[in-house]
């Protein structure tokens, strides 16, 4: 079997966990299995389009808004639609986010909102709180993201500089009744750090938002308006109930792969923190024949180069399988379901037993995060294109058996 196989072998169950999380199939299925009355359709994230797609479908006269990212902004008939930026947030976005506030303050007490929230939303619809700007919004998720924290600490301090976030939707929405449909993008599926949790509780409080930005050495670079919000302690607003459904995630993708697989070891507990330690971890577990895993991992921004968690985990992985002596022929697939990996135009990487040989000085390169230049060298980079989806990331490992 040769490395060409194994590489369009690895892609296919790669696409298979991509296809599972579909967001036209997804929420057809929960609308068909229980329908809304909507009044009002919201969808907001990467897979918004698709999924807004199948809502009109359900309920072709109501009023519908879809915020969504540049790549995945298409015209989508009976439909608003906002293309917004991200992973950081622009004027688009607040924009966007100015529409939905004002169109969730017109409704009544008999009105009931289909809000259908993916990952990505948090940063596509930014609603700065009085007082701190959209640059200055935009300059704290850029520390965050270069910093090392998880998903669950970044959206910590999101919620508590935004009017959406952390249950800032229902809020706005009372007194009208709101039900969710959430395509999970983060591990362990809590529903408060998907998009930032627009329809449920907030993850903690201004003082936690605090130690996250200092624990990560970061809070003396933020914006003084930022520091000042943060160290306020306004009571907290009763929380308004909302009908929570969640409908796509890692595990049912990681499952899909592993049927098409036939015969494969499933890394049971999700990939997650630093690339390097992941590295480590992915390579421990796997045996002979195929390993699959999801996940999210981070990394720490040192250098000035361009890249993203799964280009960079994909080298890490060669690099660790030359450190044990693996033989020729494996290939390694890690790559995010949305199709884009960081600021690139590359979901991950595809790399095999061949591609250090193939790259100038990997290592001087991962020193930089420079992890596409050294995978578009290799001839490595795993380009899909924007998927419409978004369920976090999907690894696939083939070693040769024998």
């Amino acid at each position: 079997m040769s490395i060409q196989y194994r590489r369009t072998q690895a892609r296919a169950l790669f696409d298979a966990g991509v296809a599972a999380a579909d967001p036209v199939v997804a929420t057809t299925c929960a609308l068909g299995a229980q329908p809304v009355p909507a009044s009002l359709i919201i969808a907001v994230g990467k897979a918004a389009r698709g999924m807004a797609q199948a809502a009109l479908a359900a309920c072709p006269t109501v009023p519908c808004m879809v915020v969504t990212n540049i790549e995945n902004a298409r015209p989508l008939q009976g439909a608003q639609v906002f293309a917004a930026g991200h992973p950081v947030p622009d004027e688009n976005g607040a924009r966007a986010a100015d529409a939905v506030i004002a169109a969730l303050a017109d409704l009544g007490p008999h009105d009931h909102v289909l809000a259908l929230i993916s990952g990505g939303g948090s940063a596509l619809l930014p609603a700065p709180v009085a007082g701190v700007s959209l640059a200055d919004k935009a300059a704290v998720n850029d520390l965050l993201l270069g910093s090392g924290a998880d998903i669950m600490q970044i959206n910590l301090v999101r919620q508590q500089l935004s009017r959406l976030k952390g249950g800032g939707f229902l809020q706005a929405a009372a007194p009208a009744r709101v039900t969710a449909l959430i395509l999970s993008d983060v591990m362990g599926d809590d529903l408060r750090a998907v998009a930032s949790g627009p329809t449920v509780a907030p993850l903690g409080t201004c003082a936690q938002a605090r130690n996250v930005l200092q624990n990560f050495d970061i809070w003396d670079k933020c914006p003084l308006s930022v520091r000042d919000h943060l160290f306020k302690y306004a009571a907290t607003a009763p929380q308004p109930n909302a009908d929570n459904r969640l409908i796509g995630a890692n595990p049912i993708s990681l499952q899909a792969m592993a049927r098409v697989a036939g015969d494969a070891h499933v890394i049971a507990d999700p990939i997650v923190g630093d690339v390097a330690v992941a590295a480590r971890q992915i390579c421990d577990a796997a045996g002979e024949g195929i390993t699959l895993w999801g996940g999210e991992t981070t990394v720490q921004l040192r250098g000035t180069g361009r890249g993203g968690r799964n280009q960079e985990l994909a080298l890490r992985i060669a690099l660790e399988a030359r450190a044990r002596g693996w033989a020729d022929g494996w290939v390694c697939l890690q790559g995010g379901t949305d199709g884009r990996d960081g600021p690139t135009d590359a979901a991950g990487g595809v790399v095999d037993s061949g591609t250090l040989g193939r790259i100038n000085d990997t290592a001087a390169r991962l020193a930089n995060n420079d992890s596409y230049a050294a995978l578009a060298q290799a001839g490595d980079l795993l380009i899909t294109g924007a998927t419409g989806t978004n369920v976090a990331d999907l690894g696939v490992l083939i070693r040769p058996v024998g």
